[in-house]
């Protein structure tokens, strides 16, 4: 279920350009961690990593984020 949940939370900050800054303007976990709570969705860390098949592009994070949770 926790992949289902980033895939969410990842689809609603590409429809929404507000959340989308908020994401972008994370440089940690933890940050990423909290946005998604505040718009309601649980995240499990864990399954941000690879080897899980990424559910946020690199233009929806920042550099930092880009090169702790893609495969790039």
């Amino acid at each position: 279920m926790a992949v289902q949940d980033i895939k969410a939370f990842s689809n609603q900050a590409k429809a929404d350009a507000q959340l989308a800054e908020k994401v972008r303007a994370c440089q940690k976990i933890r940050d990423l961690l909290k946005v998604a709570k505040e718009h309601g969705h649980h995240l499990d860390e864990v399954e941000l990593y690879p080897p899980n098949e990424p559910q946020f592009t690199a233009d929806q994070l920042s550099p930092k984020l880009v090169d702790a949770l893609l495969r790039v």
